[in-house]
């Protein structure tokens, strides 16, 4: 007969170490992708062997569904204790405030992250089909802290800003580390500000004039190759995608893939170095055009949200960063950063001039790269209304707030 408590301490020890190892699988597919994550790294990170971690977990793939859904029920009680505000505004406060007292957790070593939701699109069925219904649980309860839409359009409305608000608060673990932890409340507050009130001086108009953006690679074939390569790696992921899944996209075999690129490594570099060209030449191209930096600012934003919601696009996700070398991970947060930049001194200037409101122009800037390095995956959504009007609902969320419903009556 078992002792007293015995069973009860068995359990709590075999959660414990359940819990050490999903803490582990979300470490390792933070920096190497669900598809390349291993038994064995993250046996190594906990301090067991590999056939201790199959004694949890059968298949590498049953744990990496076990950190996403964790993931989403960590995701859905953060929601929870958002929705119990009175208000949208507050609703959104208290999210943010709770993600970014999460992450200052983090960066003090009091608490361990959760698996980025990157590759859930690259799990197999019927894994994938329940961790997709429980993502569209997280997106409507996310699009609920503005509460029900009354009409069509406004329940539009809320979608877009709910996609906004989730990537943003994904994208803080791309940017935050520049700053010391004794910050992080203060960017808070000016991320939320921009949350509050947008960008766009007060008496500023949506009135985008869309830039033709031409972007022609020089060897032939070679652009309808990154793009097909692009959309599948924003689709499974960088270890998703595979040499011979883009093959096959394309209808050509796998060595015409090597014909255009060395290794794998060289497709998600060219793919990442013609996204941000793209976006460097549609800033490049707003800054000669006449009129205030507000207007320049919109023009770059709603080309830029144009591009991802056509066939055009998409641009490359930077969540395809997962499970690149560290080195080639490292020249690419670079090249982000750049253009992040860029957009800083088009806030800057415009706060000078009094077009952009006196916000934060790094904080700002960052959401500003959320807001479109996401765009794609509201390609369906904007496909049910005129792509003007997309452009205009999804651009809304940063221009004038997440609260402000003028673009409603445009």
């Amino acid at each position: 007969m078992n002792a007293p408590g015995t069973l009860e301490s068995g359990t709590k020890r075999f959660q414990a170490k359940r819990d050490a190892i999903l803490a582990a699988a979300a470490d390792a597919i933070n920096e190497q992708s669900a598809k390349g994550m291993t038994f064995a790294d993250v046996a190594r990170r906990v301090g067991l062997n590999t056939t201790s971690v199959t004694y949890y977990f059968k298949r590498k793939e049953d744990l990496a569904a076990a950190a996403f859904e964790q993931t989403l029920e960590r995701l859905d009680a953060m929601l929870d204790a958002a929705l119990e505000e009175p208000t949208p505004e507050a609703r959104v406060a208290r999210y943010l405030n709770i993600n970014m007292e999460r992450l200052a957790r983090i960066r003090r070593g009091e608490e361990r992250d959760f698996a980025i939701l990157s590759d859930l699109r690259a799990m197999e069925d019927p894994m994938k089909g329940q961790l997709m219904a429980g993502w569209r649980n997280i997106f409507r309860k996310t699009r609920s802290l503005w509460g029900i839409g009354r009409t069509r359009a406004e329940t539009d409305l809320h979608g877009a800003r709910a996609h906004v608000l989730l990537e943003n608060t994904f994208w803080l673990t791309a940017w935050l580390p520049r700053y010391e932890v004794d910050e992080y409340p203060r960017v808070e507050a000016r991320l939320m500000e921009v949350f509050r009130a947008g960008i766009a001086a007060p008496d500023q108009a949506w009135r985008p004039e869309l830039l033709d953006l031409e972007h022609d690679e020089p060897e032939p074939g070679r652009e309808a190759f990154l793009l097909a390569a692009t959309r599948l790696i924003n689709e499974l992921g960088y270890r998703g995608a595979s040499v011979q899944r883009i093959a096959s996209e394309l209808n050509v075999t796998k060595g015409s893939f090597y014909h255009h690129l060395d290794a794998k490594d060289d497709l998600v570099i060219a793919c990442y170095k013609r996204s941000f060209d793209i976006i460097a030449d549609a800033q490049r191209l707003a800054e000669s055009h006449q009129g205030s930096q507000w207007d320049r600012l919109e023009t770059t934003v709603a080309t830029l949200l144009d591009y991802q919601f056509s066939e055009r696009g998409p641009l490359l996700r930077t969540t395809a960063l997962s499970g690149l070398p560290p080195h080639v991970r490292s020249t690419m947060i670079d090249r982000s950063n750049r253009i992040a930049r860029r957009f800083a001194g088009m806030l800057s200037d415009g706060i000078a001039e009094g077009s952009i409101r006196a916000i934060d122009p790094l904080v700002a800037s960052q959401a500003l790269m959320a807001l479109q390095n996401a765009a794609f995956d509201m390609r369906k959504w904007a496909s049910t209304m005129p792509r003007e009007k997309a452009v205009a609902f999804y651009a809304s969320t940063l221009a004038y707030g997440l609260f402000d419903d003028r673009v409603l009556d445009g």
